[in-house]
């Protein structure tokens, strides 16, 4: 195997955050807010972002939205900012096992079938047909560009940013140990990602 090394990426080029969704899960149904500290411009929000999402979450994770007072699976939210991406450790699939992998390592993450279900439905088709992927999961350098303040206070919050590169060639990168996730307790769980060029 040809080993090739990575350019290295600009941290000042501008990152598109794609579809991260938040889901919460209240042990009873109960009224949430939930604001973004993001720092970036939102392009898109669903249900509209205004000054927060003001909506009332059930155990199942169904939303009634309070501006509008429609149903929501989720909150959505996509943007433009920063991002230090971290590639120095991660995983390189070959795209067509890219769908196996995010299954059994987001399943492995804590995400449950519908949320890894949703999460690959949307990634795959950037994915696959790519030679390889490099894929790594940004931790604090995600969580402290996009801050969440969540009222009440959830007890267990798991947030996934996936940050992948489309190679033609394979390159050597340290495995990622990814910590699996409990939860307990009103537990809100947030993915999303980003390609880097």
């Amino acid at each position: 195997v040809e080993i090739v090394s990575l350019p290295k990426w600009d941290p000042n080029e501008p990152v598109v955050y794609r579809k991260p969704v938040i889901y919460l899960y209240p042990e009873k149904t109960m009224d949430v807010s939930v604001k973004l500290d993001y720092a970036g411009d939102l392009t898109v929000t669903y249900p509209t972002y205004q000054d927060g999402w003001q909506v009332t979450a059930q155990p199942d994770g169904t939303l009634t939205n309070h501006a509008d007072g429609l149903e929501y699976s989720y909150l959505f939210w996509e943007g433009n900012g920063q991002l230090d991406v971290d590639f120095s450790e991660g995983f390189v699939i070959k795209g067509e096992d890219t769908a196996a992998f995010l299954q059994k390592t987001l399943s492995n993450m804590g995400l449950t079938p519908k949320e890894y279900n949703d999460f690959i439905v949307y990634w795959l088709p950037y994915m696959q047909d790519n030679a390889y992927n490099l894929i790594s999961f940004q931790q604090e350098n995600y969580t402290q560009q996009a801050k969440l303040d969540i009222q009440p206070a959830p007890d267990s919050v798991l947030r996934v940013l996936m940050a992948f590169r489309p190679l033609e060639k394979p390159v050597e990168v340290t495995p990622q140990k990814l910590q699996p996730f409990e939860r307990n307790g009103f537990t809100v769980v947030e993915w999303g990602g980003t390609e880097v060029k």
